[in-house]
Formats: C-alpha cells, structure tokens, sequence
C-alpha cells in the first residue's frame, strides 16, 4: 500500500472538545441588589446606631425616650434647684475672701494679712450690694418699660444656666448625695448606676468606663443589657465576681445572671447581663413535656429545666455520661429520672437499672428495662459487677463488628442512629443509671479478678472508669447518682471521664467542686450557695451545646417536675412503644438471662490482670509516694511547703532530687478553707503518677 493509499484509508476525526459540563437547570445565583447591599452594611456598620439596626433596640429606645421626657421637668427642676445651690456655695466662699484666707493660712500669716482680709471682704460685700441693687433697677426699669415679658426671658434664660450648672456631675463637691436611693433596677434608665455597680464591685477602676452594647432591653421577667468592658478587663472575672456584682446592683445572686458574649458576636471583654424582678425560683416547677410526648429519640438532647430566665435547657446524653451529686433530699433522684425518660420513650434503647437506695422511685422503669434490680446488699453489688462486665464486653464486642463495617453505615469508629436501630447489627443506645452509686463503690466484699484480689468497690470503680472511657463511642451513656460527693466516695479517675456533671446543693465548695470540676468554686459556679428551698436546682455543667447555653461553661438550671404519676405514666408508654417495635428484651420481657461473663477479656481490657512486680522507689518518691497514698489518685496538686513539713526534709535538697528523678515543681493554684486562691509551687500529681512509671519501666 502506497501513501497516497494509505492517507485515503486514514478517515478524519471528529475534532475534541476540552470544556466542562453545565446544567443549565440549576438556579443560578441572582446578583445582589442596591438595596441588599446597603442593608448589609447598615447591619454591619460601626457607625450606625444600635438602636437603628433592631426593632427590639429601637421600641426599647422609644420607650426610654418617652419615660425620659416624662421625667424632664422634674430633672430640670432638680438641676435649677442643684445650680442655684452650687452658684451660693460659690459666691460664699468668693465673698468671704476664702482663697486668699487659705494661702494665708498656709503660710501661717493670717494675723498679718487680716486687716488685708477684712477690707477686701467688706468690698466684695459691697460689690454684692450694688449689683443686687443695679439688677432689681434694671428689672423694675425693663418691667416699665417694656413689660414683664423681658424679665421672665431673662429670668428662663438664667434657670438654663443654673440648669447647666447643676447638672450631675460625678466628683464635684455638693452634687452627689450623701445618702443614694434605691439602686434596684434603677441602671435600666440610667447607664451611669450601671457603671457605679462595676466600680462599687471592683470590677473596673474609677477611671473607667463600660461600652453599651445594647440598650437595657426588657426580656422576660427580666432586664437584659450587654456592655463591653475596658481593654485588659475580662468576662470571666465578672463571672467569677458576680456575687460582689449583685450586691452592688442590690439583687439576689440568683437573680443575676452573667455570661460571656462568645463567637463572632463577642470577644472575651464582652458582657451580657440578665437581672430579674424577683426570685425566678419561687414560682412551682414546671412539668416536664415529655407528658405530651408520644415518643422521644435518644439522640435527641432531653429537655432537662429551664434557666432564670425561663429558656428550656436541653440535656445531651449519647456519647457522653452524667452525674449526679447532692445532699439527701435535693431532687437528686428526680434528676436522673428526667434523663431517663427521654431514653425509655425511645423504644430502641437499651436500659439497665440499679437502684441501691432501695425504694420505690424506680420500680415502675421495670417494666421497660433489661436489667433490674433495688436493694443494698453485698449481693446486689456483685451482681452489678456481673453487669459492668458484661457491658465491657459488650462494648469490645462493638468495635470488633464496627470494624467490619462499611464506610457508608460506619463512617468512624462510632455508633450511629441507623447502626443503633438496625436488629441484625444488634448495638442500640445502651444507658445504665446507678442511684446511689456510692453504696457498690465503698462495698469491701472481696473479689478475684485473674489471681488479684480486690474489693468489690474498687473493681466497680474500675470497671466504670473503663466503660465512661470507652462506652460513649459505643453508644453507652452512663449515669451515676450520688447523695456522698467526696473525694473518698468517687475516685479521682472516675469522675475525671465523666462529661457532664449536676450539682443540686452541697454541703460546701468542696463537694460542689468535686461534682462539677476541679476550680469551679473560684470560677463562679458553688452549688453550695443555693439556697435550701430551691428544690430542684442546681449547676448544671453539660458535655455538648445544648439549646440556649451555646458555648456557656455552666449555668443553673431548675429541673422539671416530675411526680411519681407522671413517671408511672412515662415507663407504661415505653413499654407499650416497645411491644410495638418488638424490642421488649431482658426483665422486662420475663426472661432474664444471666450475664455471659468474659473475665480474663475484661481482665485485660481494663488493666485488672496480675501486675508485674513493682521496682522498690528510690527516695524521696518513696516517701512522698507513702504520704500521700489514696490522696495520689484523688488530688491534683500537692504544694511543696506541705511535702517538706510532712517528711521534714530541707527545701532545696527535695526540689533538687525531685526534678533529677523527672519530677520537676510547678506553679499551681490551691484554695484555702476560707476560699481564697492562691498560686504556690508545688507537684501534680500526674508528674508524680508519670515518674512511678517510668521508674518501675526502666529495666
């Protein structure tokens, strides 16, 4: 074949195209207008009014107005009343010579100068005379003249000034009261009381002022105001202050609340405030709403109360874990009964209960749970035992089927709602509630776990330390309720794990620290200080957002109320729901199987197995490792003056052998028994935890 062939034989290609596909259906974004563009920038704009950007701002603004201009003639006339004061004050000390008195004085000649003094007070008194005189001439002569009308000009002219004269102004002698008026509410019409209170409570110095954000607007049954602080001050410590801010605005510390203005809207100088009329506690509770609910899912936050200022306060409970503490008789048991309900109207869930008060309060949630059981006996606690190591394998036996799973059921290692309601897969939303978690915990029945011998209530501890380490994931929420919130009752470890956290009222700071966190006391948050009868209230610290607390650290929460009724109620609709979707199990269902119990496994995956033989510590480890004994697990800081006067060992020596053995002194905060915080050198117990086990490592 020739090339003229072969070119005839080469057919042309169509020619190629590089472009990308356009679906002209789709809806094109249309250009912004003139008229969207410029209510953007009044939106966004510094220099437009507040006022002018919301009609909240702007009806509170109008409202100012018209109550300003009520009250105008009586200012007025208040401020004619404090000029004309000022104004004889003044010629007082003009007419008795007072400035030429006091240099003389000062420089001890005033028996020389007096003769001085006399003739030039008498002049003055004279000066005084003839204009008194020349002035009412001048008035009599006008009023001939011309007529009353020029002398009451004059005089309406004359009132302005002495108006101008008596305006208030802060520091100048005479025109602040001796004795105030009442402040309550008083800094809604007046921003200035507002700035007094900050000062009053040390919040800012005397020669700083606040910024007003948003007018004082009525929100509630309350008035709500937003400042920004001077530059350096922060949000937090008037959080932490808000005692002192109370007292100075002359309300309850319950009637005022604080939070710091986070996001885009807000910087860490940003202040909202909310004040009350009255005791938002003292009217009845509400009901909860889940009476009117048909059903509830899980993943779904519970409605848990509702704050000061009446907002609903959502509380989130899959992947996370909850506890509980206060004093007998606070509501502690109908708290945890509120998250429970949320959990048996879905009829997916999973429920174990434990109730080692051993009463009544939870026998209706029978009828709906896997496992059951009241009572305080030795027995009860090691079936619950029993429990938590089924549970634990349980959750091994999750991830070891999650794994297996697709990317598009099971995007990451964690339970889903289409994993939890699918039968095949069997991992629905497991929760476990313990009133009165205190009782398994102290329990000394011993046990033998793989050869180690332990007591019943440290290896419970353990087996929930491991579970709220790893359980959430899983889809276990574990909820502990406790009426001994110490540091003896509940280890350090468990409650470290524990995401969210209720504290109804304690006894003191301590405990209220030891349910809410380490510090919460010197941050603001003391259930200690609620008063005995608010039932049902408490600090609420939650592990998620909930509906209005955005990114708030705590906040008090009243509970909803929940008679025996309504839960009686609440426990035979989930039990109805499960019958319908067939997901009526365990003793609810009147075949309780006993528990298949794996404990070499679980031996293992919570560290329980026989350890190996621990290296003698060399000193002074030793020693310090000796004296603070279950204190190494439960506190967080030792400061160095209490280690040295304990073993009696000299100061830079101890300092010195410590850091050689990886332990070096840090600063740290520790609180007194008075409360006040002070910053001292010390050791954390972590620092100390680490070198125990780097020294037993080392071969």
């Amino acid at each position: 074949m020739n090339d003229q062939q072969r070119s005839q034989a080469v057919e042309k290609a169509e020619p190629v195209y590089d472009a990308e596909l356009v679906d002209d259906t789709l809806p094109q974004p249309r250009p912004r207008s003139r008229w969207h563009r410029l209510r953007r920038w009044w939106l966004i704009s510094p220099r437009v009014p507040a006022t002018l950007k919301s009609k909240a701002q702007a009806r509170q603004a109008l409202k100012d107005l018209i109550v300003a201009l009520l009250k105008s003639p009586w200012r007025y006339v208040g401020a004619v009343v404090r000029g004309a004061i000022a104004g004889l004050r003044w010629w007082r000390q003009w007419v008795t010579v007072r400035e030429y008195r006091e240099a003389a004085e000062h420089q001890e000649k005033l028996a020389d100068k007096f003769i001085e003094i006399r003739a030039l007070t008498l002049f003055r008194w004279r000066v005084t005379g003839a204009v008194i005189a020349t002035a009412m001439l001048a008035g009599l002569a006008i009023v001939l003249i011309w007529g009353p009308r020029p002398l009451w000009l004059t005089m309406a002219a004359g009132s302005v000034g002495l108006a101008v004269l008596g305006r208030r102004k802060e520091g100048s002698p005479g025109r602040k009261p001796a004795l105030a008026g009442p402040r309550t509410l008083t800094w809604t019409m007046d921003p200035q009381v507002l700035v007094d209170a900050f000062r009053d409570a040390k919040l800012i110095g005397k020669d700083e002022m606040l910024r007003l954000v948003e007018r004082a607007t009525r929100v509630g049954d309350g008035w709500a105001v937003t400042v920004d602080l001077p530059a350096t001050r922060k949000a937090a410590d008037v959080i932490k202050n808000r005692e002192a801010l109370a007292s100075a605005l002359a309300v309850d510390e319950v009637q005022l609340i604080v939070e710091r203005v986070r996001g885009n809207g807000g910087h860490a100088g940003r202040v909202a405030l909310w004040v009350a009329d009255t005791d938002p506690y003292a009217s009845p509770p509400l009901r909860t709403p889940l009476l009117q609910a048909e059903r509830w899912d899980a993943w779904q936050p519970v409605p848990f109360g509702r704050d000061a200022r009446n907002r609903q306060i959502d509380l989130p409970l899959v992947w996370t874990s909850l506890l509980v503490g206060a004093i007998p008789r606070q509501g502690k048991t109908f708290a945890a009964r509120l998250a429970a309900a949320g959990l048996i109207l879905d009829p997916w869930t999973r429920l174990y209960i434990a109730d080692f008060k051993a009463g009544k309060d939870w026998d209706a949630a029978a009828q709906v749970a896997h496992r059951f059981m009241s009572g305080d006996e030795p027995e009860h606690v090691l079936a619950l035992k029993n429990w938590l190591v089924e549970l634990v394998g349980e959750v091994q036996g999750r991830y070891r089927r999650m794994r297996q799973l697709d990317d598009e059921i099971c995007p990451e290692s964690k339970i889903t709602p289409v994993i939890s309601r699918d039968p095949a897969l069997d991992m629905p939303v497991t929760a476990i509630f313990i009133d009165e978690v205190q009782v398994p915990l102290e329990d000394r029945t011993p046990v033998d776990v793989q050869g180690k011998k332990l007591t019943a209530g440290e290896y419970v501890g353990e087996l929930l330390t491991w579970l709220a380490k790893k359980g959430p994931a899983a889809g276990i929420v574990l909820v502990l309720a406790t009426q001994r919130p110490d540091s003896k009752t509940i280890p350090s470890g468990l409650r470290a794990v524990l995401g969210s956290r209720f504290a109804l009222r304690v006894m003191d700071w301590r405990d209220s620290n030891i349910v809410l966190g380490e510090q919460m006391n010197t941050r603001g948050y003391d259930s200690s200080r609620l008063l005995p009868s608010h039932k049902g209230v408490g600090i609420l610290r939650p592990d998620g957002e909930t509906r209005s607390s955005g990114d708030t650290l705590a906040m008090t929460v009243r509970t909803y109320y929940m008679p025996n009724e309504d839960w009686q109620a609440i426990c035979r609709r989930g039990r109805t729901l499960r019958e319908q979707a067939g997901t009526l199990t365990g003793h609810a269902g009147g075949h309780e199987a006993i528990p298949v119990l794996d404990h070499a496994g679980v031996a293992r995956a919570i560290g329980g197995a026989k350890p190996r033989p621990q290296a003698e510590l060399p000193e002074p480890l030793a020693a310090v490792v000796e004296y603070l004994g279950r204190d190494l697990d439960e506190r967080d800081f030792v400061p160095t003056a209490e280690l040295v006067e304990a073993l009696d060992v000299e100061p830079t020596a101890f300092g010195r052998q410590m850091g050689e053995l990886g332990c070096p002194p840090e600063r740290g905060r520790v609180t007194d028994d008075s409360g006040t915080v002070r910053q001292v050198r010390g050791y954390t117990t972590r620092a100390i935890r680490e070198a125990i086990e780097s020294w037993n490592e080392a071969p």
